[in-house]
């Protein structure tokens, strides 16, 4: 794991340092975002925060391509051309969304042809890891694939609402795919456990912390559409190519201490906050016959600001949430059940009471001044 963790650190320090130089340079070019009456902020945001992101994931997959014992991963160099390929079209469509404010529909067809990408270089939905059921044929595979990296991409880009949440949200989700990546491969292979997507989450968890000390609230820079559609799709590149790696464990079933069903689960647990609030946010805009990707000031980290909590304590909170389910879904992996199950029932019940505070002290306030104005209205007729 060492190893994983130079990489991560590596891509770490460059998104760190890169940072402020993109930053000025976006500042300079007035790539920057306007005041709006649905953001939170009230201050001029550079954008393009993204572009160090993937400066630093790009540092970081070079950086491995050099260590000898991460060497399998580049023996065949096709699965990592198609992910570097899509990055760079996420790259150049989220810059340019980021400076013009592109039409969705040419956003949308980036997102595509970036999945389309993966696709073609063998990174696609191959396998359904309950009965280990095959997908369909190519097209289906195909057509799944891009399904899932589109749904992934624009999950993360409607979740970029505060300072620091994105990439927050993505570190910890990464975190706990790296911990399930790693102990997959080692339960394929116990004398190597250099895998694609555990360099993946590696990268990307590396990157979301170089950048988060500019990014937490007050932020001097947001990652922009370039930065969360980066994470998308990286997340989904990793989910999907993981699914290969299950193909795998069919044989012999030699990997009995970690459910058969965590492929599926656990980037759904990771990408679930997300998931969610891209959801909520296209059935409330269909609902009201606009476009599911027009603006809104209805995501769940604006409830969460509009209802009490201050501008990081709503990130945090939404922080608590991401890691209950995406650890606690790593975690069935190698505690007891019963255990894991009880500690994930006591976390939800916390961050249940800590989610819904504002909401139940307002309630009982209103409850207390119409039982008050009552008592004093008994008084009044008597």
């Amino acid at each position: 794991m060492i190893y994983f963790l130079a990489v991560l650190a590596v891509s770490m320090v460059v998104t760190y340092l890169l940072t402020p130089t993109v930053r000025a340079i976006a500042l300079k070019l007035r790539i920057y975002t306007p005041i709006r009456d649905r953001d939170v902020h009230h201050q001029i945001k550079p954008r393009w925060g993204g572009v160090a992101m993937f400066l630093g994931m790009v540092v970081g997959l070079a950086a491995a391509s050099t260590i000898p014992y991460l060497g399998g991963i580049f023996a065949d160099l096709t699965p990592v051309r198609g992910v570097f390929a899509a990055m760079v079209v996420i790259l150049l469509v989220g810059m340019a969304d980021d400076a013009w404010d592109i039409p969705w529909m040419v956003k949308l067809g980036g997102q595509v042809g970036a999945a389309a990408i993966l696709v073609l270089h063998g990174i696609q939905l191959e396998v359904m890891p309950v009965g280990w059921l095959g997908v369909g044929g190519p097209l289906v595979q195909a057509m799944l694939t891009v399904f899932v990296v589109v749904l992934t991409i624009n999950a993360f880009n409607f979740i970029d609402g505060l300072d620091g949440l994105a990439a927050g949200v993505a570190a910890l989700g990464g975190a706990a795919f790296f911990i399930y990546s790693y102990l997959l491969t080692l339960s394929i292979n116990a004398f190597d456990a250099s895998n694609l997507v555990t360099l993946l989450m590696a990268v990307l968890v590396g990157s979301c912390l170089g950048f988060l000390p500019h990014n937490f609230y007050p932020s001097k820079i947001i990652m922009g559409d370039t930065g969360a559609m980066l994470l998308g799709l990286v997340m989904a590149a990793g989910a999907l190519a993981v699914t290969a790696d299950v193909g795998q464990l069919a044989e012999g079933f030699r990997f009995r201490n970690i459910p058969a069903y965590m492929p599926i689960l656990l980037p759904l647990a990771v990408t679930l906050l997300p998931l969610l609030d891209l959801a909520l946010a296209v059935a409330r805009r269909t609902a009201r016959g606009a476009s599911p990707f027009s603006p809104d000031r209805g995501h769940l980290h604006h409830k969460l600001v509009d209802g009490g909590y201050s501008h990081p304590q709503a990130v945090l909170l939404l922080y608590l949430w991401s890691a209950l389910f995406a650890f606690g879904a790593v975690s069935f992996n190698f505690l007891p059940w019963w255990l894991v199950t009880l500690g994930m029932v006591l976390t939800l019940g916390a961050a249940l009471v800590l989610t819904l505070g504002p909401w139940l002290r307002r309630r009982a306030l209103r409850v207390n001044r119409a039982a008050a104005q009552r008592a004093l209205r008994h008084r009044l007729e008597r």
